[in-house]
């Protein structure tokens, strides 16, 4: 269980890294030297991003679930690492896009076809606004400054996930997407119900 723990360690630390290097080098490769990635890069670098994310969607409540199980609760610090590699990605791909032209990405905020349906835009745009919000808030200062509210905060990873994620499947047709959505949300389901069942056994008990 030691080395099981020090290697949870390891890899958030390489997760972190990760996420740092991607900010750093994924915007300036993308405006500078777009031919470096053809669309089938594109596509496994955004698969990166939602696989992390649906790492971090499922891992507590199956560890709440699970509580018997001494290996997944653990991978509940992994949850951190995971979320701001998913959240680096895609915000990397906005930065590349204010390089580019920070006037007009900036001013679009302001137009119908930003928020619209059309396209699902929207859930695209909800996506990129809860990613740079959750990244902005993942540290400890942010943990320290915010309080209560930061909590509250993190939450957004439910809009983040189910936005993303309802927007690819609706544009691309990508089922790995549906499947992703219905687990997180019966296994949150699930664990939802089995915490107040615990929370009632203890109230019983007192």
């Amino acid at each position: 269980m030691k080395k099981y723990l020090t290697t949870i360690k390891y890899t958030q630390e390489i997760l972190l890294g990760i996420s740092i290097l991607a900010m750093m080098i994924l915007p300036l490769v993308l405006v500078f030297s777009p031919n470096t990635f053809n669309a089938t890069d594109i596509t496994n670098i955004y698969n990166i991003s939602h696989v992390a994310l649906f790492f971090v969607m499922i891992v507590r409540p199956m560890a709440d679930i699970f509580m018997e199980n001494k290996w997944i609760r653990p991978l509940v610090i992994l949850r951190k690492g995971a979320g701001v590699l998913s959240a680096s990605i895609i915000v990397s791909f906005i930065f590349a896009k204010i390089i580019m032209d920070p006037g007009g990405y900036l001013n679009s905020f302001f137009t119908l076809e930003y928020w619209s349906m059309v396209n699902y835009a929207v859930l695209a745009h909800m996506g990129d606004i809860t990613a740079i919000i959750l990244l902005i808030t993942s540290n400890s200062l942010s943990k320290r400054l915010l309080g209560d509210n930061w909590k509250r905060i993190q939450k957004l990873s439910y809009v983040y996930f189910y936005s993303s994620s309802l927007y690819v499947f609706l544009t691309y047709g990508h089922i790995d997407l549906a499947v992703s959505m219905i687990l997180v949300t019966i296994f949150t389901a699930l664990a939802y119900f089995k915490n107040r069942e615990r929370k009632a056994l203890i109230v019983k008990t007192i």
